[in-house]
């Protein structure tokens, strides 16, 4: 048995390998070098790895850099924003200041802060699935959170950004407020406003992938991760769902069991279940009209006939 038949005989070695190849190496091995090193083409391990993780090699690696960056940016964890940056496996600090805001959604500095000099702005309406907390950045919205207290709402989101300015929305905020809050009551409608969805590079894959699925409809963690080219991948994807800080407008509510029971929702399985009721009975009633429509249309007439 050759090199290549070695590797595609245990795939999931082969791709562990390749992991701490990336993890550990700077800069983080390209994908040809990974292909040599495993007796691959770059295609094969390409398509091995991105079945086996979701990812691409250097979408992975990345991953994995960010999320030694967010840690080694804790307090206690470093001494300096340069410390941090040569610690999660920065060699040069010009390579460090390109990625750092993408990866953190903003400056290192203020993210060791735990997010200070940032301001978000929030609002607590109610919606006929109890309160609802919209808070914002200037990117987007940030966070849509449900509850049945609006306090323990506003406690929710000063312990994601515990030293970020909260500032109450003015009068403006309030329309940014209501669409979320007529998103809520109409899911077909969609939400046209920019969001600042603050994640991992594959939760923020999986997110994505939430959006895509229609008001009406349902996928199981399976049937998503399949989605995402990760047949094994159900309890990764199930761990980023739970991770959404978006509700509704990231439709998390739309993933269901294997079997299609309703369950694991963050803001209440009852909340999830009236949703998706919702949105099921809204689906049918736009279908009801459309065939309506369709059969009271006049029949087409031939060209050139009265």
């Amino acid at each position: 048995m050759n090199q290549a038949s070695n590797a595609t005989a245990n795939p999931t070695a082969l791709v562990a390998r390749c992991c701490r190849w990336l993890e550990t190496e700077e800069p983080p091995p390209a994908l040809g070098q990974l292909a040599e090193r495993s007796g691959l083409s770059p295609w094969q391990l390409h398509r091995l790895f991105k079945q086996a993780t979701g990812l691409t090699p250097k979408a992975y690696a990345k991953a994995h850099r960010a999320h030694a960056l967010r840690a080694a940016l804790q307090p206690g964890q470093s001494d300096s924003v340069t410390d941090a940056a040569y610690s999660s496996g920065y060699a040069a600090s010009s390579s460090f200041y390109r990625d750092a805001g993408a990866m953190l959604g903003m400056a290192p500095g203020d993210y060791r802060r735990g997010g200070m000099r940032q301001t978000i702005r929030f609002a607590v309406a109610e919606c006929t699935l109890g309160s609802i907390l919209v808070a914002s950045t200037e990117r987007g919205v940030c966070c849509v959170l449900l509850g049945d207290d609006a306090e323990a709402l506003v406690q929710d989101l000063q312990q994601r950004f515990p030293l970020a300015e909260l500032v109450g929305g003015d009068a403006g905020f309030e329309h940014t407020v209501a669409q979320v809050v007529a998103l809520v009551e109409q899911p077909r409608r969609g939400l046209a406003l920019p969001l600042d969805v603050q994640g991992t590079v594959f939760q923020q894959r999986v997110w994505q992938a939430l959006c895509a699925i229609p008001a009406g409809q349902t996928l199981s963690y399976s049937e998503l991760a399949l989605r995402l080219g990760m047949p094994t991948g159900a309890r990764a994807v199930a761990s980023a769902v739970a991770a959404n800080p978006i509700a509704v407008a990231v439709p998390c509510h739309r993933v269901v069991r294997n079997d299609g029971s309703i369950s694991g929702y963050r803001w209440g399985v009852e909340r999830k279940r009236a949703l998706l009721l919702r949105e099921a009975r809204q689906a049918q009633e736009a279908a009801g009209r459309e065939t309506g429509r369709e059969s009271g249309r006049a029949p087409l007439r031939q060209a050139g006939k009265a």
